[in-house]
């Protein structure tokens, strides 16, 4: 396997993986996994709970899985069909769906109108709802470089979150993710990426992006865009592994299965896929509601990967 391939199936078995592991977590104290499990490398610690089986993924996951088979399926990107895939899932009922999300693709608007008139009658569209599905798109637009890369960010985000904030900070996250994969350090990436935000989200970006930033410094919940990106970013850079990253992001509380997601898809690029512990992706498995029963394995996910890749 070269580099770059374990890089690419890191991101997305690695996001997948946050994913689960954070799920029971969610909406918990913080330093909850830590108490339960404080011996890393033990096992365990794919628990269920809550609501979810051992190693399930949650929405974040399955909504990743849409985007990369639209992706796949259409050779790039067809906007209409991944809202189409967005709005057949979440008709299906599963078991967990953002607010907002669930407000937009019910909403019987148009797939280019649903967010941005949701948008302008709550003004409540900065959660991190797309942020947690990106790791697929940020490795199929990867080869084309930052602008090609953070764009697709943006038009992706905007099927679902009519804020500009979350925009802005789904297409950082693509561009980490396309400089990890590079074999480059992301961290330093983090200067030109910023650079290339919109100037009015620029300054909150750069505040939680920055070396001395701590998520107990966070002014809003970790559900919002900013803090989440900002603590995974924080995991990453205060940790040398994944499975370190991932405890980091989950003792945060909160959240916990988005930030896990977003910090797994992130250390997976930065780690390569071999750093993931293979007693969580034996259990990993992520359900496709409104798609014939499908449930997707790490097998599966990293064949998706290999495809996004090209």
């Amino acid at each position: 396997m070269t580099d770059l391939t374990s890089r690419a199936l890191g991101a997305v078995i690695g996001s997948a993986v946050g994913d689960a592991l954070g799920a029971p977590f969610e909406f918990g104290p913080e330093g909850a996994f830590s108490a339960r499990f404080p011996h890393p490398g033990h096992g365990g610690e794919m628990c269920g709970g809550g609501g979810w089986e051992p190693g399930e993924a949650t929405d974040d996951t399955q909504m990743a899985v849409l985007v990369a088979e639209s992706l796949l399926e259409h050779g790039g990107l067809e906007l209409p069909d991944v809202f189409c895939r967005f709005r057949r899932w979440a008709a299906a009922d599963p078991k967990d769906i953002g607010l907002q999300t669930e407000a937009v693709l019910s909403s019987g608007d148009p797939w280019d109108l649903a967010a941005a008139l949701h948008f302008q009658t709550s003004q409540r569209s900065a959660g991190n709802g797309a942020l947690m599905r990106a790791a697929p798109s940020a490795v199929f637009f990867a080869p084309q470089g930052r602008e090609s890369t953070m764009d697709a960010a943006r038009r992706l985000s905007a099927l679902t979150h009519g804020d500009r904030a979350a925009w802005e900070g789904t297409a950082i996250l693509h561009e980490l993710i396309r400089t990890a994969l590079t074999g480059a350090d992301p961290l330093a990436a983090l200067p030109a990426a910023l650079a290339a935000v919109h100037p009015d989200h620029r300054e909150r970006y750069a505040t939680v992006l920055a070396p001395d930033w701590h998520p107990d410094r966070a002014t809003e919940f970790n559900g919002a865009v900013w803090p989440c990106l900002g603590s995974a970013v924080w995991a990453l850079r205060s940790t040398s592994s994944y499975e370190e990253a991932v405890r980091a992001a989950i003792d945060l509380g909160g959240d916990t299965d988005t930030v896990a997601a977003v910090t797994g898809g992130l250390a997976g690029a930065v780690h390569g896929v071999e750093a993931v512990p293979a007693r969580w992706t034996e259990v990993l498995h992520v359900p496709l509601p409104g798609f014939g029963e499908r449930v997707l394995r790490a097998p599966e996910l990293a064949g998706l990967a290999r495809q996004l890749l090209g």
